[in-house]
């Protein structure tokens, strides 16, 4: 009876904080509604279409860049030994404690120096950097729940490293690589001070910071402003419906252990 009774307690608790957390979304697809034809004007007047082209450009671009690259060094980290591993790691742990926002202003004086400011790279390169950070920390700990007989018991197969990452290892991982690619693309969708500071170029404009432009031209149309943060919060949200089944498990499954 005392095992029903907390785990109604807590089934309430969740729910109640799970209301509070939906709340203000409802409220905004429900302003957006209210006014019929808002999502076409909004998209028309915000020139929505370049912005979310140029976010799936730099967000497509930043998550490959990324997954393939935190893969290898999560592999490495987790089932590899070699000289200055550890220290090797603690580097790039300091790409998880130093916010990006403390190195904005030296990043930008260096990406122009190479003249890649007012491009899409002044936007993929640092965010791919900070995520393969997370995602190198995030892979270690799957590699290192891996049973260690099974690692061994491919390379007394014959099988190579590469082959046992690829063929072995990493099938088992698809919930811990399909939950760092989320957590990735919703990093980097909604990153708005790095395209505020490296881009001037309307063409190359982000969604978050177009629509905080659209937001300057239509502060009293609220309707208007309800659809446009709508049609740049879609595609996070869509993703993360599409993949929340393998989200949920990667996020309680050995992807955080180690």
């Amino acid at each position: 009876m005392t095992g029903r009774r907390e785990q109604f307690l807590a089934h309430l608790i969740l729910g109640v904080f799970s209301l509070i957390a939906l709340a203000p979304v409802v409220a905004i697809v429900a302003i957006a509604l209210e006014e019929p034809g808002s999502f076409s004007t909004a998209w028309e007047e915000g020139n929505f279409a370049d912005y979310l082209r140029s976010s799936a450009i730099v967000t497509g671009s930043v998550v490959a860049i990324a997954t393939v690259l935190s893969i290898l060094a999560g592999y490495a980290f987790g089932l590899m030994r070699f000289r200055g591993q550890q220290a090797l790691f603690y580097l790039f742990l300091v790409g998880l404690m130093v916010p990006l926002e403390a190195t904005i202003v030296p990043l930008y004086y260096d990406l122009r120096e190479f003249s890649l400011t007012d491009t899409y790279w002044a936007l993929i390169l640092p965010q791919a950097g900070v995520s393969v950070a997370f995602g190198t920390f995030w892979m270690r700990a799957f590699f290192r729940s891996v049973p260690r007989s099974l690692v061994e018991a491919a390379r007394l197969d014959g099988s190579s490293s590469w082959m046992t990452l690829w063929r072995v290892v990493l099938p088992l991982g698809r919930p811990a690589v399909l939950t760092m690619v989320v957590l990735i693309f919703m990093w980097t969708w909604n990153e708005f001070l790095l395209a505020l500071v490296m881009v001037s170029d309307e063409g190359l404009r982000t969604a978050p910071l177009g629509l905080a432009f659209f937001q300057g031209r239509n502060t009293d149309d609220f309707q208007l402003l309800a659809a446009g943060a709508v049609i740049v919060a879609a595609p996070v949200v869509v993703l993360y419906l599409f993949l929340q089944r393998h989200f949920i498990r990667g996020v309680l499954s050995g992807a955080v252990k180690g």
